[in-house]
């Protein structure tokens, strides 16, 4: 055998050594179910992730379950423990929280709902950690916008911004803004061709202003990204 065919084997062999050592003292990947919603007074559907507070526990809000089919609000312990922190009733309190919490700079949890209010277009709440909820906002689906899907975002300014799926001027829903005491401000509202439907939440970044996206609309109706300012100055990115 060709002398330069020797080391090549050798390496293939070398790295084949190596690869089987690195498999057997690598950690296994090991999953843990920390809980199973049963769909009961525990809800269902937990559609959005988790956040975890400032005592170390993770919370959460399921989509459905319970009685009224509405959703909760939960608290779970790194070891497992659930508790439902809040039921929700479908009625002016709101239904069908989507969107993740936030923990906001006074330790309680800021949240929406897709339904529930007092028009039946969603919410925006505060949830202390012990549970005690109020409503700050019941969207009307009119030109305030109309179903949450998103969470909130709390900016650096201490009010909270997020968007809204429909409703506005277009139904192509809007920005808005909430100081924590419930004071809504629509920031914009889509037309269509800046953008249409907004799902997710915003971001703020590092310059102060609002990132997002829309699902739709913009020059080929296949969604935009976009930028806003906290005065509501919106440019399509």
């Amino acid at each position: 055998m060709h002398i330069s065919s020797v080391r090549t084997l050798r390496m293939i062999c070398a790295a084949i050594v190596l690869l089987l050592a690195l498999a057997i003292t690598s950690p296994a990947q090991t999953l843990t179910t920390l809980y199973g919603f049963t769909g009961g007074t525990d809800g269902d559907t937990p559609v959005a992730g988790l956040v975890q507070g400032s005592d170390g526990n993770f919370y959460g809000t399921t989509y459905g379950g319970t009685t009224t089919q509405s959703g909760t609000v939960f608290q779970i312990t790194p070891d497992s423990v659930l508790t439902t922190l809040y039921t929700f009733t479908g009625g002016t309190d709101g239904a069908k929280p989507y969107g993740s919490l936030v923990q906001a700079s006074d330790g309680n949890f800021y949240g929406t709902t897709v339904l529930g209010g007092t028009s039946n277009s969603g919410t925006a709440f505060q949830i202390t950690p012990a549970g005690t909820i109020a409503t700050m906002y019941s969207f009307t689906g009119g030109t305030h916008g109309s179903r949450p899907y998103s969470g909130l975002v709390q900016g650096s300014d201490g009010n909270f911004y997020g968007t809204t799926f429909y409703g506005g001027t277009a139904q192509s829903g809007t920005v808005f803004q909430i100081t924590p005491a419930g004071v809504l401000t629509t920031l914009y509202r889509f037309t269509g061709t800046d953008g249409s439907n907004p799902y997710a939440g915003l971001v703020q970044g590092s310059d102060g202003n609002f990132y997002g996206t829309t699902t739709s609309g913009g020059t080929g109706n296949s969604g935009t990204v976009f930028q806003i300012t906290p005065a509501g100055t919106l440019a399509t990115l």
